[in-house]
């Protein structure tokens, strides 16, 4: 839904809207959706799919023919507008296209009863616009894997479609009126809304300033906030302040984990406490897995309880959740209370929401339901993407795909005898391509065709069975369907951006490869995601350098930019660049007693907790243990290979106020980022790596592949990746103003200009030239002879 239509209501002081705006498609889905949940119709095509497959059937037409006809009515208030599909006109036939890649058979009755109510809306809307007295409407199904269409076409008079469309507008309305007054008084009360605190903290203002000026120019805007200046609420409340001025219908805050969600439901929060009865609705996204209440069951009424009449209880529980608060407690208490499911109850609701927490990839995946939304609904969005350096390396997964061979075996042995011969099919052709392996790597420039056909009709196959199987898939199954699924889909999507690879599994059986289509550079997938924004918000503490980002993650030209200056001042961190250490592979046994004595020191001169960070567990493994032997007056603990959540939460446990020891972790692991350990709980790091990627043939066709596309292949490859995971890991020793730290940048490279210039420029950077290693008791210490030069 857009921004009603105002009008002025002098009882309410304001601008009451006169009309309130509804997509074809989101009216059809409200009112004539019924019976049972089921998602045994899959897999639907992908939003990318669905484009190509319509742009296939309008190619088809004959001359004339039109595509894409924007089209809109009104009824008593309510605005009704969307884009019919195509109109034939030597047929007087409009055409509503839809995608699919299974039998038509299978498809429940209640979805194709919600594509006539679409196409009959359509129909209505395009006889008013043409003053037609009569009309064919046709629906047509077109197989992505065949390209075959199958069309349903009836004729109708225009004075029926008439009639069907009031009947729906008439069971609309009384929601749109709800609605339209919840959009008014939302608009009123976030125009009106104080920043919930006495002053801003320092830089706040600044960012919060930025965020609003890039949402009234529609742009996007990268920005480089640092810790500690309260950037969750800094980036929030502007974007509130901007929607009733820039009529934004709703707001995306995304995260790349769950901490992050945390703080902005948290901010939320905040906002509403200092602003009583804000009529905000505020929904919280979270995984399948963790809303699920019925995992041993398949997404339907045949098999989950919750599934079975899913759309008749949907208006009940919708009306119930949306009275309370939108959080995982409350839409599952909601959820549960109308036995309905969780899961699909908070898809229904984003619908209806104003601001939208939840993960990254609701936002820019292949399939992202909150982009479909915004897309389809005709949206005005303002997205703001929390911790945004985490995005190039999850946009690269979403638009990855692997086909294991362990997955394939086991899949293999619990099939049933039905799905034999089509997964023979897929084995012979990954045979065919390991036989060709002349090496342990090697990339090809297409995606195999014969692989991806014979995986389509192993998915058919497989679908097939799962309808007529009501319990579901095997495990083993299923885990591979939803691999061949994606590797199908991204095969269809491949070009020079990604990679096909194969790789020898040693052990695998039948002598297989791993084959994956590995994503380089996501930016031609995320660039339809800032289209589809009046403004994308992208920040974090480090986002340098800015081209770097705005070449892999695709941003457009005219986005914004700005780097806001640091809460805090130089000494409240020393960074001491230890230069005569290596810590290369080639150097490593003979950087190990340098290092602990290094440690050992600064230890003896001020005890307290410190986090020690190194490129890998053997290297850490080795450090640690002659540390120990060294010093075993000193606690020490160590971050271990799979370490669960409770593991974690008793790592981070050790460094309590006022302790002493030292954590061992690795560099970009869980402990490098996202954690908060404010005051004596951490006061000092080393960090005994350069971060750098290994390099190993995978990690060098991406650097070559992303020399020939955007050059600076090496930088882009390993240099900028490895340094952020520094300037992360160092980020966790000051977290407030009132910290005092130590940080030793333990590698001789780190002492390099272009090392130099891009860590933060708050930073008291100085090298270390003597041996032994001069120690650290206070943060202006006399054994620097040379200081960072401050960066362009």
């Amino acid at each position: 839904m857009n921004n009603p239509e105002p009008s002025h209501d002098p009882q309410q002081g304001g601008i009451f809207p006169r009309t309130y705006q509804v997509a074809v498609r989101a009216l059809c889905e409200f009112t004539a959706k019924a019976g049972d949940l089921d998602l045994r119709f899959t897999p639907s095509p992908s939003a990318q799919e669905g484009i190509t497959g319509h742009a296939t059937v309008a190619s088809r037409r004959g001359d004339g023919y039109r595509n894409e006809i924007a089209l809109s009515g009104a009824y008593r208030g309510l605005l009704v507008r969307g884009r019919a599909d195509g109109y034939d006109p030597a047929l007087n036939q409009l055409e509503e296209v839809k995608t699919h890649r299974d039998a038509l058979d299978r498809m429940p009755d209640n979805h194709r009863a919600l594509h006539w109510a679409q196409a009959k809306i359509y129909g209505w809307l395009f006889c008013q616009a043409e003053k037609l007295s009569e009309l064919r409407l046709a629906l047509v199904y077109y197989d992505i894997v065949s390209a075959r269409e199958t069309v349903f076409s009836e004729l109708f008079q225009a004075e029926a479609l008439r009639h069907f469309f009031e009947t729906q507008c008439e069971i609309f309305l009384d929601w749109a009126e709800q609605e339209r007054a919840h959009r008014f008084a939302r608009d009123q009360a976030l125009t009106k809304l104080q920043f919930p605190y006495p002053s801003f903290r320092s830089g706040q203002r600044t960012l919060a300033e930025a965020v609003y000026r890039a949402v009234g120019a529609g742009r996007p805007l990268l920005a480089e906030a640092p810790t500690g200046i309260g950037k969750t609420l800094g980036t929030l409340f502007p974007m509130l302040k901007a929607m009733a001025p820039q009529s934004l219908d709703r707001v995306f805050y995304l995260a790349a984990k769950t901490p992050g969600r945390r703080l902005a439901l948290e901010a939320l929060d905040r906002l509403r406490e200092c602003a009583p009865g804000l009529p905000l609705r505020v929904l919280e996204l979270v995984a399948r897995e963790k809303a699920c209440e019925h995992s041993d069951k398949t997404c339907h009424g045949e098999s989950c309880p919750l599934a079975r009449g899913f759309y008749d209880r949907l208006p009940a529980a919708r009306e119930a959740a949306l009275a309370g608060r939108l959080d995982q407690e409350g839409v599952w208490a909601a959820a549960l209370d109308h036995q309905v499911c969780p899961y699909y109850l908070a898809q229904e609701l984003a619908r209806w929401a104003d601001v939208i927490v939840g993960d990254y990839n609701y936002y820019f995946d292949l399939h992202a339901m909150l982009y479909a939304l915004a897309v389809s609904s005709q949206w005005r969005i303002g997205v703001l993407v929390d911790e945004a350096h985490n995005l190039v390396e999850r946009a690269r997964g979403m638009y990855t795909a692997a086909l294991d061979p362990a997955v394939f075996d086991a899949a293999r042995r619990s099939a049933p005898a039905v799905l034999k011969k089509p997964l023979e099919r897929v084995q012979r052709c990954w045979s065919a391509l390991h036989k060709e392996q002349d090496a342990p790597y090697r990339t090809m420039e297409e995606a195999p065709q014969k692989l991806t056909t014979a995986l389509q009709k192993a998915l058919a196959a497989i679908d097939d069975h799962l309808v007529e199987s009501p319990p579901g898939l095997d495990r083993a199954l299923q885990d591979f369907f939803f691999q061949a699924m994606h590797f199908c889909r991204m095969a269809e999507l491949f070009d020079e951006h990604s990679l096909f690879d194969i790789r020898a599994v040693p052990g695998a059986r039948r002598s297989r490869s791993a084959l994956t289509i590995r994503n380089v550079v996501p930016a031609p997938f995320l660039r339809p995601r800032y289209e589809a924004a009046c403004s994308t918000v992208l920040f974090s503490a480090t986002l340098r350098p800015g081209r770097f980002y705005r070449d892999m993650l695709g941003l457009p030209p005219d986005t914004c930019g700005i780097e806001v200056d640091s809460p805090f001042t130089s000494d409240q961190l020393a960074v001491r660049v230890v230069d005569r250490i290596s810590t290369r592979f080639r150097h490593r046994d003979a950087s190990l007693s340098p290092i602990v004595q290094l440690m050992a020191d600064q230890f003896a001169k001020a005890s307290g907790n410190y986090l020690a960070f190194f490129s890998s567990f053997d290297y850490l493994d080795q450090v640690a243990g002659l540390f120990e032997a060294r010093c075993p007056h000193i606690p020490t603990w160590r971050q271990e290979r799979r370490m669960d959540e409770s593991a974690r939460h008793a790592f981070l446990a050790q460094f309590a106020a006022g302790g002493r020891g030292i954590g061992f972790a690795v560099l970009g692991g869980a402990f490098g980022e996202g954690i908060d350990l404010p005051g004596e709980r951490l006061i000092g790091a080393f960090i005994a790596t350069l971060g750098l990627p290994q390099v190993n043939p995978v990690n060098e066709r991406i650097r070559e592949r992303i020399d020939a596309l955007l050059g600076a292949g090496y930088d882009y490859t390993y240099f900028y990746p490895g340094l952020l995971k520094v300037v992360q890991a160092a980020g966790r020793v000051i977290r407030t103003e009132k910290d005092r730290g130590v940080v030793f940048l333990i590698d001789d490279r780190f002492s390099r200009p272009e090392v130099l210039h891009l860590l933060p420029r708050w930073w008291d950077v100085g090298v270390i030239r003597a041996l032994p290693v001069p120690i650290v008791d206070d943060m202006n210490s006399d054994h620097v002879d040379s200081r960072c030069p401050a960066m362009p």
